[in-house]
């Protein structure tokens, strides 16, 4: 029997704890990554060595950010956590490198949005552990090499393909995040739940976890607001048909599905007969940006079968014109109407 814990009244909550899991054994799903992060540091502390460099990619909100942290606690080592967008010049990655101590982890987020200039330097400090820096400029200028402790670099990047193959082939492990399966989710939703901490059942928490996007952090950020949307009607614990109805105030469907997907799907069906359509023309259409629909809204649709991307554009798939409750228009109609 699971144990039920009370809402907090408000003047009895205090700040909600971190739902990072801080050890491999609390972090669920991505079984194949964990298992190669652990055979990487269970060999690593035998041999009293600091961790290989790691990349970790895929979508945002699988983990990769609480895997690097995991990474350092597992191996009692400080993770110094950056992005890519910070470091501009060769000077901030010189600071943050010399500021390390032997065995410390370097978490560099989005890390394929590093300035080239900045990611050559990386080349030596990953493979050599040392940096060359240039000193003034003209006549005057001199190179001074800056000896490194060896340290651990964790890049996470949600587009691997923008890493360039000299910076990419330095990383020892390069394993991919995917979305998390529908069991997984609900666990991680208990034992958010527990963390709050709120009540809430199993039904309640797969209700939730099959509108998540395969994503962990979808599913707590809608757990959150389904528990301040029970706490406003007065509830002492998350019911199913609090649930529900707190994520159709969100506009979320069954599916997972939000206010924007449903708009790209009827705007394709309706306006362009379901395609293809190019991604230029579609954005204008509904008013939104063009790479929010590629980089947020398409992956999903992709994923789930309700999209497909053609050379031609984008095109509804037969799961899309069900979804939508419509009648697909002919093959003829199809191949003879194409929008740029």
């Amino acid at each position: 029997m699971e144990t039920k814990i009370q809402l907090k009244k408000a003047s009895e909550a205090a700040s909600d704890p971190s739902l990072r899991p801080k050890a491999f054994d609390d972090f669920i799903g991505q079984r194949r990554t964990l298992e190669r992060l652990k055979v990487m540091t269970g060999a690593a502390k035998q041999r009293h060595e600091p961790l290989r460099h790691i990349l970790l990619s895929g979508p945002p909100g699988l983990g990769k950010t609480t895997l690097a942290m995991i990474l350092g606690h597992e191996m009692g080592t400080q993770t110094r956590v950056t992005s890519g967008p910070v470091i501009e010049k060769a000077g901030d990655l010189a600071g943050l490198l010399t500021s390390l101590e032997s065995g410390n982890i370097l978490f560099i987020d989005e890390i394929h949005r590093l300035p080239r200039a900045v990611e050559e330097y990386l080349y030596s400090a990953m493979e050599d552990f040392c940096i060359d820096i240039l000193i003034d400029q003209g006549p005057q200028a001199r190179s001074i090499r800056l000896d490194l402790p060896r340290f651990t670099l964790v890049g996470a990047t949600t587009r691997t393909g923008l890493l360039t193959p000299p910076l990419r082939s330095r990383f020892t492990l390069q394993t991919r995040l995917g979305y998390y399966e529908v069991h997984d989710l609900t666990q991680i939703v208990m034992r958010s739940a527990r963390l709050l901490p709120v009540e809430i059942d199993r039904e309640s928490a797969e209700e939730i976890a099959h509108r998540s996007r395969g994503t962990p952090r979808v599913a707590n950020n809608l757990l959150g607001f389904i528990r301040d949307y029970c706490q406003q009607q007065g509830q002492t614990s998350i019911s199913l048909a609090s649930t529900r109805d707190a994520l159709e105030l969100l506009e979320i469907d069954v599916s997972g599905l939000d206010e924007m997907d449903k708009q790209i799907l009827n705007c394709l069906a309706e306006n362009y007969h379901g395609g293809p359509v190019g991604i230029g023309t579609l954005a204008a259409a509904i008013g939104e940006d063009r790479h929010t629909l590629e980089e947020v809204h398409e992956p999903y649709l992709v994923q789930e079968g309700y999209l497909q991307r053609t050379p031609q554009g984008r095109l509804l798939t037969p799961k899309a014109w069900e979804k939508l409750g419509l009648m697909p228009v002919s093959k003829d109609s199809l191949q003879s109407e194409i929008h740029f």
